[in-house]
């Protein structure tokens, strides 16, 4: 939680290069530890203890919105925080990147969102946020956070942290 108060100070600092169009910030997160390889597998008891973590990392992070793709792990994953932030998750297609952007262009200047995915498609959604540095996300690996900060006239800054 502690972890949180430095980004906000980042954030402020990069305020004024933000475009006028864009949200102020993305966060992005795999979803967590999935209970087996099925399909549409729910969380295991593991990957519910890291939503909550997930939820008392961004409790102050002042986000907006919520997108997590059509599979229950990815909505187990943002549900805690949906509670608690009482914010109505927007599902979307895991494979349709171009449109889950568009819909994040389109939210208000002020607001901030968070979108749950996948190993394999975080990647995707990071390039087109603008983020020009390959990412890699391996199998085992469910505790990336990253934070996108979008500016005029610059690519937008990356923060990957842990959670």
């Amino acid at each position: 939680m502690k972890r949180v108060a430095p980004l906000f100070l980042i954030l402020i600092a990069l305020a004024p290069a933000r475009r006028a169009s864009a949200q102020e910030a993305i966060y992005l997160v795999r979803h967590a530890e999935r209970a087996d390889q099925s399909a549409d597998s729910e969380l295991s008891t593991k990957g519910v203890g890291r939503s909550y973590k997930l939820r008392d990392m961004l409790k102050d992070a002042g986000i907006t919105k919520i997108y997590t793709t059509e599979l229950r792990r990815t909505i187990e994953t943002a549900a805690p925080f949906a509670a608690a932030a009482h914010i109505t998750p927007v599902p979307f297609k895991a494979d349709d990147t171009a449109t889950l952007m568009a819909s994040v262009r389109a939210v208000g200047p002020r607001d901030r969102v968070l979108i749950v995915g996948h190993a394999n498609t975080l990647p995707d959604l990071l390039r087109a946020a603008g983020v020009t540095s390959s990412i890699a996300i391996k199998d085992d690996e469910y505790d990336d956070l990253f934070i996108v900060v979008p500016r005029t006239g610059a690519p937008p800054v990356l923060i990957r942290l842990r959670y």
